[in-house]
């Protein structure tokens, strides 16, 4: 009897929102069009997430409807759902509707849900925009190299496309999953990232899913990498069987329809394109682009009626798939990358943002005061009140706010807030302070010193009038953060060589200020080696490496110990006079000194030692090797001498046959016991010297660029992978990781 009513309800309600659709016919149909200009309620939350990503690209939807009037359409018994466990704010509470379940287990949402979901500023921060993230193919950001990255960590990443036919025989192409994705994006117009992802999500990290393998019994040779079709049955694999009769035969389509898809799916690669070309024709190419649009039908650019073409009925269907692809896109390292976003505008919305119905209104009372972020370092603007939603943007300490809603919660007390820029948002009480109403007579700013170290922090000296006026009732700034910034304690930071302004100023327009002159001072001298090995009559460039890189005084002196032995020029060429050792010394700015050994050796004949023409030989250094496999017997290979040879890995052990020469190893050239010369390994990229490039590395160069434990001389040059002869970056880090990952290999 139950089910009846339910049919009949629902029979009632379909009747209704026909006609509500017709009557309201001309308003749906009205003029939309995109810009690049948003409106005020909008335009600070997309400029946060600019500064945040300045690589993303944010478009207005300006749809001309009325905010009441999409809400009303939207608000149409069983067209928005929220699962029957959630709480009663959540759900449509009319009597005859309430807890109605249209769906086993779903009920149909309160008109409350429906405003906070369609609310587009309670999603713009860095989690929840992806809900509009265009699914449009873009040849801009989608490139092979970015589709690989969200690939990566499946068995797709970088592989070569094999697939059986029919007959059971195994086909080779030369192509990789990346190519054929992005060839299907091409043809489909659909984003690749989306149709990577979704493969990802459908089909998992394997290979050998059924959907995909080729070898389901009575389906072998056919595919279905998007599950188009797999209704769910109760029979062993029935959703699977499903999607691969899809695949044979469109389930009895007609041929025009199966000439559309590319069915049979049955290579891989009309079975990517196919269902790329299913999933685009279905919703994204029809103006439903976005997760949003495709729940929200409030653009259509066929012109037809909206509001009825909903891929889902959960009301947070967007909000909760918007976390898992932003949790995709962070673990594949892809935030940065270029994104597009699309953003619906509606008339007439209210003036602040819809809350959710998780949050109550009895929670908070009205308020108007002026507060301000009162931390030692930033206050974090929340999208509800609680640390698990999501972080808006930050505020620095002495940033003001208006507090709209004043919170009185059990427990944690959070309040609401309107920024300055127009934003909405939360944040906990404790970390907020009313703007006290002080008047300043006069403020003096002095230093003990206005020149200071980069680095170097040193104390504002601040003299407030009346004298018991608080720091707060200031507010300190720098002219140029990038050369010295200034704490709200008074606490001045040298962050680069330049000069700017301290300022104080207070609300009354009272203030001063002090000049400041950040210089930056050499901390250490590097050298590819410690101890260098030359002939009588030749020469070498110890070229070292300063420390910082942007060192005001650059000048460096050289004084050989013993210029009968070697002497050095002002330039720091070194030239071997007669066999012996002496000491270099090299000097420079702010007392930092650098002592080498040179050992001086007799000349030898051009043909006595003959190094492979791939090697580079400079100062005593091997470099140009391969990425990797460099062991004992490649590299003897590659030195023809009447010598004999050994080779020392970097703990000055003796290594031989298949053991990996790496960064640090030496290269011992001997005449019976006796040493002749000895050269120096450099691998670039391999700075634990090991002979190998991987994580190891990265998290030691790290370590050295943290300064947590420096690296020795030939180790820096190692991580410096650019070859600039400087001090490792996160620069260099990166182009490591790129080789790791495959994306461009280290240049030796």
């Amino acid at each position: 009897m139950k089910k009846k009513v339910i049919i009949i309800i629902m029979a009632i309600v379909t009747i209704i929102a026909i006609s509500f659709i017709l009557i309201n016919k001309n308003v749906a149909k009205t003029e939309m069009y995109v810009s690049s200009e948003f409106p005020e309620n909008i335009a600070p939350y997309i400029e946060e997430l600019k500064k945040q990503y300045p690589n993303w690209d944010f478009k207005a939807l300006y749809t001309n409807l009325d905010w009441n009037y999409v809400i009303d359409n939207e608000n149409i018994f069983g067209k928005n759902l929220v699962p029957k466990s959630y709480s009663d704010s959540w759900k449509n509470t009319k009597k005859g509707e309430y807890n109605v379940e249209v769906d086993s287990g779903w009920v149909d949402s309160s008109r409350e849900a429906v405003e906070f979901a369609m609310d587009t500023r309670n999603f713009l921060n860095s989690v929840r925009v992806f809900q509009f993230e265009e699914l449009s193919y873009n040849s801009k950001t989608n490139t092979k190299t970015s589709i690989e990255k969200i690939l990566y960590g499946t068995e797709f990443y970088n592989k070569t496309v094999e697939y059986l036919n029919s007959n059971g025989q195994n086909i080779v192409t030369d192509k990789e999953y990346s190519d054929l994705i992005l060839s299907a994006a091409k043809t489909s117009k659909v984003s690749a990232f989306h149709l990577a992802s979704r493969i990802k999500q459908e089909v998992g990290p394997f290979l050998s899913h059924s959907s995909i393998s080729g070898k389901v019994s009575g389906y072998e040779g056919l595919y279905n990498f998007y599950n188009i079709g797999a209704t769910s049955s109760s029979e062993p694999m029935g959703a699977i069987i499903n999607g691969l009769k899809y695949a044979k035969d469109g389930k009895g389509a007609s041929t025009e329809t199966k000439n559309k898809y590319l069915i049979p799916w049955n290579t891989k690669a009309r079975a990517i394109t196919g269902g790329a070309i299913f999933i685009g024709s279905s919703y994204i190419n029809l103006g439903q682009n976005t997760i949003y649009l495709q729940k929200f039908h409030v653009n259509d650019t066929e012109g037809g009626e909206l509001f009825w073409h909903q891929y889902m009925t959960n009301v947070l269907a967007p909000y909760s798939e918007s976390k898992l692809i932003y949790t995709g896109y962070k673990n594949s390292n892809l935030l940065d990358s270029s994104m597009s976003f699309i953003i619906p505008i509606y008339e007439n919305m209210p003036e602040l943002p819809c809350l959710s119905p998780a949050i109550s209104e009895n929670d908070f009372e009205k308020d108007n005061t002026e507060v301000f972020a009162n931390v030692q370092t930033t206050l974090n603007v929340r999208t509800g009140p609680g640390t698990s939603y999501e972080v808006l943007t930050s505020l620095q300490s002495g940033e003001e706010m208006i507090r709209i809603a004043k919170g009185k919660q059990s427990g944690e007390l959070w309040d609401r807030v309107k920024l300055q820029n127009g934003m909405v948002g939360f944040v906990f009480r404790e970390y907020v302070q009313e703007v006290p109403e002080v008047q300043v007579d006069n403020i003096e700013l002095s230093v003990d010193k206005n020149t200071i170290n980069k680095g170097e922090k040193i104390k504002l000296n601040i003299k407030i009038e009346p004298e018991d006026t608080s720091l707060d009732a200031i507010e300190l700034s720098s002219d140029n953060e990038s050369i010295a910034t200034v704490s709200s304690d008074g606490y001045i930071l040298g962050v680069k060589s330049g000069e700017t302004k301290i300022y104080a100023k207070a609300k009354n327009g009272v203030s001063d200020s002090v000049t400041i002159k950040v210089v930056t001072p050499l901390t250490d001298i590097i050298t590819s080696l410690d101890t260098y090995i030359i002939q009588e009559g030749d020469e070498i460039n110890l070229n070292p490496m300063l420390v910082p890189d942007d060192a005001d005084n650059k000048e460096l002196t050289y004084l050989s110990e013993n210029q009968d032995i070697a002497k050095v020029s002002e330039q720091g060429i070194v030239t071997g006079i007669k066999v012996g050792t002496t000491n270099i010394k090299i000097s420079g700015d702010n007392n930092v000194t650098k002592t080498i050994k040179i050992n001086v050796i007799k000349k030898l004949e051009d043909d006595e030692i003959v190094f492979d023409e791939s090697l580079d030989i400079t100062n005593n250094i091997i470099s140009g090797l391969e990425n990797k496999n460099n062991t004992v017997e490649k590299i003897i290979n590659k030195i023809n001498t009447n010598y004999s040879i050994e080779i020392y890995n970097k703990n000055d052990e003796k290594i031989e046959g298949k053991s990996l020469v790496g960064t640090g190893s030496k290269i011992k050239i001997l005449d019976g016991q006796n040493p002749i010369i000895e050269y120096e390994v450099l691998l670039y990229g391999d700075v634990n010297g090991d002979g190998k490039i991987n994580s190891i590395d990265l998290l030691v160069l790290q370590r050295h660029i943290l300064e947590i434990e420096k690296l020795g001389s030939i180790y820096v040059k190692a991580g410096n992978v650019r070859k600039n002869n400087k001090n490792p970056s996160s620069v260099d880090c990166l182009l490591i990781q790129r080789h790791i990952l495959g994306i461009q290999n280290l240049e030796q």
